[in-house]
């Protein structure tokens, strides 16, 4: 009987509700949306680095060593010596070592020079090694792989000649054009930087800067394709080493030999610790939007109270009728609790709808511009709790007025009033 009575009432103020409805979905949108988007970049950063075990640099900041090698947000501050990645390479307790040169870039997309074997060592998500959608790893001087988003955005495909700009700017004035590569392999996408990025062998790196001094070309130098192929290739400098273990238990052992490092100043990282120091850092940020988003939600509760409230002054007469004919003071507690209570529901239920068609839509764009892979759109385990209280804030809600009803006597709504 509650039930119908509930129901019906609804139905007959079904324009009000209405926008109470509205309201409450558009704050459980807005909830889910910044809490979805919260949890994907931290996932995002977390698959970037699943299999390496450490990363080597110049001496600096430890997050600011894993920003621009992993992430390539900044640039680093100092290079390291191609030996030292020839010692640490060597080490017993290292499995595979993978150099990393920075500085260049094609069309606003990075450039990383590395080995052939950064392909088979890399891993991102869970211990997953890098696919190829077309074509191979580079082989020649002049090869070059991209990654899933250079390839979707630039309409690249195999055998595609590119060149390479000096310098990590979306405008350079500096080309590498006379030393053109050609498109070996297309990476599957991995919703990391490595869609963003362009690869070539370090030795390549090396090539398009010969007959190049303090970042410009030589003027009237000109140094031909035969001649480089010619010349000793193996880089002095590189920007950093990922480093992956044959045992965990070599990892503090190695990190310890390479910060007291005596012939150059060298840091190595845990990747899982210095993405610890970061979440600290925008761990306000975070709070802050969800604070924002919950006081959103919170706005859209006391409208609803607000409207329950001033709607008991016209109910008077319907809250009466119901104690008259043997409704107890707990039913039309219930009744008031309920109608929140199912307003609630229903806010919810088309908010997560909406938040769904809204990321699906928005995820094309979120990955173009801003790197950001949404895995899935949809409702998780985790969101449950979060959902689960918004609905019980709706049925708190409705407490007060329901205790206002209670307080109504059928005689106050029977009586004529002057």
């Amino acid at each position: 009987m509650l039930l119908s009575v509930a129901l019906s009432s609804s139905w007959s103020r079904r324009h009000t509700l209405f926008f109470i409805v509205l309201t409450i979905a558009l704050s459980v949108t807005l909830l889910m949306g910044v809490e979805k988007i919260r949890a994907e970049v931290r996932d995002s950063f977390n698959r970037s680095v699943s299999g390496t075990d450490l990363i080597v640099g110049a001496r600096g900041g430890e997050l600011q060593l894993i920003l621009y090698s992993i992430f390539h947000i900044g640039q680093a501050s100092n290079n390291m010596s191609w030996a030292s990645f020839e010692r640490i390479k060597s080490n017993k307790h290292v499995a595979w070592a993978e150099p990393i040169s920075l500085g260049d870039s094609h069309k606003g997309f990075r450039v990383v020079g590395t080995s052939a074997g950064f392909f088979e060592h890399y891993q991102v998500g869970q211990q997953a090694r890098l696919a190829f959608q077309h074509g191979r790893a580079f082989s020649d001087l002049f090869d070059a792989v991209v990654g899933a988003d250079v390839a979707r955005q630039l309409g690249y495909q195999l055998g595609e000649r590119i060149t390479l700009s000096h310098g990590v700017g979306k405008t350079s004035f500096s080309e590498h054009d006379d030393r053109p590569f050609s498109i070996s392999g297309v990476l599957q996408p991995t919703g990391t930087p490595i869609d963003q990025s362009v690869f070539v062998s370090s030795q390549a790196i090396e090539a398009i800067h010969v007959g190049w001094q303090a970042g410009s070309r030589i003027r009237g130098q000109q140094v031909s394709e035969v001649e480089i192929r010619s010349k000793s290739l193996q880089p002095k400098e590189l920007t950093a080493v990922l480093v992956g273990m044959k045992s965990k238990l070599g990892t503090f052992h190695l990190q310890r030999q390479i910060n007291n490092y005596k012939v150059e100043p060298l840091q190595a990282v845990l990747p899982g610790v210095a993405l610890q120091q970061m979440w600290q850092l925008i761990r306000v940020a975070e709070n802050a939007l969800l604070l924002v988003s919950a006081c959103v939600v919170l706005a859209g509760f006391m409208g609803m109270l607000a409207v329950l409230l001033t709607s008991l002054g016209a109910r008077r007469k319907e809250m009466a009728i119901l104690r008259s004919i043997g409704a107890r003071p707990w039913h039309i507690v219930g009744l008031l609790v309920f109608e929140s209570t199912l307003v609630s529901i229903v806010g919810t239920l088309i908010g997560v709808l909406m938040s769904v068609f809204l990321l699906m839509f928005a995820r094309p764009l979120l990955e173009v511009h801003f790197g950001l892979f949404i895995q899935s759109a949809g409702l998780s385990l985790d969101d449950l709790p979060m959902l689960f209280c918004v609905v019980l804030a709706g049925a708190l809600t409705g407490l007060w007025p329901g205790y206002r009803a209670y307080q109504m006597t059928a005689a106050d709504g029977l009586t004529a009033r002057y």
